[in-house]
């Protein structure tokens, strides 16, 4: 984990020689000499239903006393050396960020949008009249006579930790002091004398990444921004996982509680380095997630999202202390959390409706964010549908043979020549095209293949129904005997990427099992976004709105061919990026759009698919390539002709066997 790979190993291999054979790659400076201690990773340990094992510490090689020397003087006792443990059993292995060859690109990024700014949180500069004998206001007292005088501010209260630190605050300032306000209501900080600096961070918690971005309360403007994988991949790649995992262990949720608030707590530190700015003057964050992200940060077992009626702990928006979430950053600093609209559809999805108002628009929209459990919405200003699809982790690259995350060396992009059948490929880190790196005299790539992220399998995928590799039903062509086809009995296989072009030297397939698993995945979200507009009683729509950081790297016309989507003309198929991320912005820079999250999440009309019968009939249609009935207009003269069955080259030729 987190890249999903599994397979079969000699027992006695390393954990290091285990992790390449399954193509992925461990840091190692010193190559397994025992000295840099890059190599980490952690055995999780407990049974894994999902994956059919029991995995223990015990069913590593013991640590030698040269290994657990080098671990404590690294200051990582809990974790082991891939170098130098042996496989002795079934393992699950969670490898660390740090500890991995190809750090993942987290494409998360904030997108330009003008916000007004009204935040929650300002700062006033105070003259309080001093202490004197017979005058027994008291220094708070003091202190909010001056704010009414000064700033017409009434009705005001003070966090304790902050009128313990309020008398000291005022005699270092000569009675001058600069007060930190939320909402007008609470004085949250007290700094002597003239002060300025309030900041606040918003982040979107992805079931397979967190982004945050640091922002100046004042002007809006973002001052540093990070991602990071989610650690809670390691106890489930997709959120029924997480939930099934909650419900087998008596510590899941306190698990999974301390794997996401530890990851931000890291986040903030580094971005508020990165921006130089002390996390004491973070004074406030909002959080955005899906229902069950949301739960386990607020250390709220998930079992009740596990099986209808699915009911959330709280629907509402919340905000809390600091302190009682043991966020490190002003102990009295708030946290707001976004109001989710159902059971499957949280604060992540309502941040994407303030980002993109669809409740503003004259146009019926329908707005997509792709992820590991992809939200639709389907509306304009007059009515507003809503749904869950559980697409699972597929277009993270999971669950797919040669699958891995956004890193360089992942194949991103392809082409296939639907006469040669050979596929030209980009990978991430290298801007050009394979048949370029390959060509006679030219440089060496940065990077070759390593693997295929979620949007290379999209167009891999597609291209193959194209070039009539695949049949619209999903299965390896059987007429076609192409050299770039390898066959176990009926089962085929396709050689994207030849030897030559990888950075193992073996080449890497798409299978028969990968192409399934992405019909799946496009038919949960097609049949959710169909069950939508089923119920507005339309059949058409006049913009699609793909968000996400996923999102945003597909290709719309991919996207259509293989069915993601229903039809819609091509140019109005936008990527509007993190639009669940930038929601939370604009909810930290502007306290209004707070107050329009919360009407909009109890005005929207949530669809539940899990129990929907027609959600079922809907999927089955949904298999094929890109739809066993519904017409893609748009997609004239892309498509393969209806029975045209074979693509390509040499029908006669023989079937190479794979192995």
């Amino acid at each position: 984990m987190p890249s999903g790979r599994r397979g079969r190993v000699p027992v006695g291999s390393s954990l290091l020689e285990a992790a390449r054979q399954l193509g992925v790659e461990i840091e190692s400076i010193c190559g397994g000499r025992l000295t840099c201690g890059k190599c980490r990773i952690q055995v999780e340990n407990g049974q894994f239903p999902k994956h059919g094992i029991l995995s223990a510490d015990a069913h590593l090689s013991s640590a030698a006393a040269d290994e657990q020397t080098l671990l404590l003087k690294i200051g990582s006792p809990e974790c082991r050396l891939a170098c130098t443990a042996q496989v002795q059993d079934d393992l699950l292995i969670f490898v660390p960020e740090e500890s991995r060859a190809h750090k993942q690109i987290i494409r998360k990024s904030a997108t330009e949008r003008v916000i007004e700014i009204d935040p929650a949180v300002r700062q006033v500069y105070v003259v309080v009249d001093e202490a004197e004998l017979g005058e027994h206001r008291g220094d708070w007292g003091r202190l909010q006579a001056a704010l009414t005088d000064q700033w017409q501010l009434t009705n005001l209260t003070i966090d304790l930790p902050v009128l313990r630190r309020l008398q000291s605050a005022l005699r270092q300032g000569n009675w001058q002091i600069t007060v930190t306000l939320w909402q007008e209501q609470e004085v949250i900080d007290v700094q002597p004398g003239y002060a300025e600096g309030a900041y606040g961070v918003a982040v979107d918690i992805g079931s397979t990444t967190v982004a945050g971005h640091l922002c100046d309360l004042r002007t809006g403007a973002i001052l540093a921004t990070e991602s990071a994988m989610n650690p809670q991949v390691r106890y489930g790649e997709d959120l029924m996982s997480r939930v099934s995992y909650a419900i087998q262990h008596t510590d899941g949720t306190e698990k999974m509680h301390q794997a996401i608030l530890e990851t931000l707590n890291r986040l903030i530190a580094k971005i508020a380095k990165e921006a130089g700015v002390r996390p004491q003057t973070i004074y406030e964050a909002v959080f955005v997630g899906n229902t069950t992200m949301t739960h386990l940060l607020l250390n709220i077992n998930p079992v009740e999202l596990g099986g209808a009626p699915f009911a959330l702990a709280n629907r509402e928006a919340m905000d809390l202390k600091a302190r009682d979430l043991g966020l490190r950053i002003s102990p009295s600093a708030n946290i707001h959390i976004l109001p989710a609209e159902a059971g499957h559809v949280g604060a992540d999805n309502v941040g994407v409706l303030i980002a993109e108002a669809p409740y503003q628009q004259d146009e019926i929209i329908l707005l997509v964010d792709v992820g590991t459990n992809a939200e639709i919405v389907l509306g304009n200003r007059e009515w507003l549908y809503s749904a869950s699809s559980p697409t699972g982790p597929a277009f993270e690259g999971a669950q797919i043979s040669y699958g891995m995350r956004a890193a360089p060396g992942a194949i991103e992009r392809v082409r296939i020549d639907p006469a040669t059948q050979i596929a030209r490929f980009r990978v991430i880190g290298e801007g050009r095209w394979s048949d370029e790196w390959l060509a006679d005299g030219a440089e060496q790539p940065a990077y070759r293949a390593a693997g295929i992220c979620g949007s290379g399998i999209i167009e891999a995928v597609a291209e193959m129904f194209l070039a009539g590799i695949l049949l619209p039903d999903g299965r390896f062509n059987p007429e076609n005997q192409g050299d770039r086809l390898l066959w176990r009995g009926r089962t085929g296989a396709y050689i994207l990427a030849a030897g030559d072009q990888t950075g193992s030297g073996d080449p890497i397939l798409v299978t028969q099992e990968d192409v399934r698993n992405i019909q799946l995945a496009k038919a949960a979200l097609y049949a959710g976004a169909k069950l939508l507009l089923n119920r507005a009683g339309i059949s058409a729509v006049d913009r699609i709105t793909l968000a996400g950081a996923f999102g945003s790297y597909i290709d719309p016309k991919y996207a259509m061919i293989l069915g993601l989507i229903p039809d819609c003309d091509l140019a109005k198929v936008v990527a509007v990026g993190n639009a669940a991320g930038d929601g939370a912005r604009i909810a930290l820079l502007n306290r209004q759009k707070r107050i329009e999250a919360q009407e909009v999440a109890r005005w929207i009309r949530y669809i539940e698919t899990a129990v929907d019968p027609e959600f079922q009939n809907e999927f089955v249609g949904a298999i094929h390539l890109p739809h066993a009935t519904d017409a893609f207009p748009h997609l004239t003269g892309l498509l393969p002709e209806k029975g045209e069955k074979s693509g390509g080259r040499g029908r006669e030729r023989r079937r190479p066997r794979l192995g």
